[in-house]
């Protein structure tokens, strides 16, 4: 076969069988109706019929003459190949964008009463409250613009002149809150407690003001004790009394921060305020209560002197056990009632640091107890061997053991803040309630972050099945009437209308499918705030 054929020719096969034509024309159809020949040239076309028709007459005494002759009257068969015109989208298609009536009126300083008069189209709303909301062309709303501004120019200048109004606005609103923050301190609030305030009677804060006014006045009688007898002990008692009412102080300010509404440069709020509070507590611990323990043991190691009396010593420290052990047993129940809420036992809700400001309580009242017991323990020594060498090991007992309570408090807040993962269990039940929708084929990249306060952020990139939500497209849509319009389609501009408007509606149904999920994982799982499904 190969050795017979010639290029751009036709040449005959001694074959009685079977005839051989050599055909390679192909139009291509645009849709906008041009057609383009991809074969031969009428040239070529021409001349390799003129061969043909030699052969033809110079084998006309062979015996299947009229064999070839009635196969080559055949009408040639032609392959018609339609494609679609490939469109250059450019700035003049991205005009036809949508924007909604609060953007146009801040973008391009035009009042509600001029969009009236545009063309309104309504939209699938994005948000959980309402179903649809009205959007505008954004050619429509710039044509307007110019409209009521005259020229780009005039627009620009409104545009600085609002900028400028709004930087002056905020000084002066900046300027009218101090100054009415300073009436207030002056002549007294009168306002009604606020619901920040409220969260200091409940809960984590009323754990917080508790401690504090406790811390307060053991450092006061501390202070007390060891100026009148001396003891390095009793000053490291001091010490970490006032350390534990200075972090506790900040741990209260972290959690009236923490309840501050998100705002454009938060948007995901300021929980993590608690964290934030809790860690530089814990920096706090370690370099003012055991950095001065140790100074001071270590001073009364190299320099000892003799120990006064103990007695109000020994009182000071007694009440001061009653007192951290009460503070003590009030973050316990806390701790043991969040714990149970959330289904952890009580070692797991203080080593994931789930409450940030009440471990931080927990864990210096127990520090504290146990710091009371080895401060009495190396003063009785003291007393009895007459040795004040014990009084100083008992200085840097206590700084050791603040030491380690602010490591585990700086470790535990620090991977708080760095944003670990929720547990493999609860995680496990995400994805499962992902799998098991019928409009998910499967789900990558999974991830689920704990943002704090039992906040959880969850995203995953989801495989839709696109048979199932086409389907539900068309479970909403008139079968008959969908079938008219196809019966109507008869030319390739007629398709691309067709297929272009029912694949936006479908996109449209993959996004309400999306918000279904999302709607449905925060209501099954109340921990999960913010939910991102990224489409593959």
């Amino acid at each position: 076969w190969q050795a017979s054929m010639k290029l751009g020719s036709l040449s005959y096969i001694p074959c009685n069988r079977l005839p051989v034509q050599l055909m390679s024309q192909v139009r291509v159809y645009t849709s906008n109706g041009q057609k383009k020949d991809l074969g031969s040239e009428d040239t070529s076309r021409s001349a390799r019929e003129e061969t043909l028709h030699k052969v033809e007459t110079g084998r006309q005494d062979t015996t299947n003459a009229g064999q070839k002759q009635s196969s080559l009257k055949q009408p040639i068969q032609v392959k018609v190949k339609a494609v679609l015109k490939k469109r250059e989208y450019g700035p003049k298609y991205t005009q036809n964008n949508f924007i909604t009536g609060v953007r146009a009126i801040n973008e391009f300083c035009l009042k509600s009463s001029d969009l009236d008069q545009l063309r309104k189209i309504k939209r699938r709303s994005p948000h959980d409250d309402t179903e649809t909301f009205t959007v505008y062309l954004r050619s429509d709303v710039e044509a307007k613009s110019l409209e009521v501004w005259g020229s780009p120019e005039a627009l620009a200048r409104e545009r600085k002149r609002r900028k400028e109004a709004e930087i002056k606005y905020r000084e002066n609103l900046f300027r009218n809150q101090r100054l009415l923050w300073e009436y207030k301190e002056f002549f007294g609030n009168t306002k009604p407690r606020s619901g920040t305030a409220t969260m200091f009677f409940k809960g984590p804060g009323k754990v917080v003001m508790v401690a504090i006014c406790i811390n307060g006045l053991n450092f006061f009688f501390k202070l007390l004790a060891w100026v009148y007898t001396g003891s390095a002990s009793m000053f490291s008692e001091a010490i970490h009394s006032l350390a534990d009412t200075c972090n506790q102080a900040l741990l209260a300010l972290g959690i009236s921060q923490s309840a501050r509404t998100p705002d454009p440069s938060h948007p995901y709020g300021f929980t993590n305020m608690r964290y934030i509070a809790s860690l530089i507590s814990g920096v706090g611990i370690f370099m003012m209560g055991a950095g001065l323990s140790w100074y001071h043991g270590i001073i009364g190691l190299l320099h000892p002197h003799p120990i006064e009396s103990l007695l109000w010593a020994y009182c000071i420290l007694a009440g001061s056990l009653v007192s951290e052990g009460a503070t003590l047993l009030v973050a316990i129940n806390e701790i043991r009632r969040s714990a149970r809420a959330k289904g952890l036992s009580f070692y797991q809700y203080v080593v994931q640091s789930r409450d940030p400001s009440t471990n931080v309580v927990l864990l210096e009242d127990a520090a504290a107890v146990l710091s009371v017991a080895v401060a009495a323990t190396c003063m009785g020594l003291t007393s009895l061997t007459g040795n004040p060498y014990y009084d100083s090991v008992g200085s840097l007992g206590v700084g050791t053991l603040l030491g380690t309570v602010s490591a585990f408090l700086i470790y535990t807040n620090t991977e708080a803040l760095l944003g670990r993962s929720i547990e493999p269990e609860q995680l496990q039940r995400l994805t499962e309630l992902l799998e098991s929708d019928p409009v998910v084929r499967a789900i990558h990249d999974v991830k689920a972050t704990d943002m704090g306060m039992s906040k959880v952020r969850f995203k995953a990139e989801v495989d839709f099945d696109g048979r199932v939500v086409t389907r539900s497209y068309l479970e909403k849509q008139d079968i008959e009437q969908l079938l008219q319009e196809i019966q109507q389609v008869k030319t390739l501009e007629e398709l691309e209308a067709f297929m272009l408007k029912h694949g936006e509606n479908i996109i449209d149904t993959l996004g309400a499918e999306v918000d279904r999920l999302e709607k449905d994982l925060k209501q099954r799982n109340p921990d999960v705030r913010h939910v991102d499904l990224e489409i593959l």
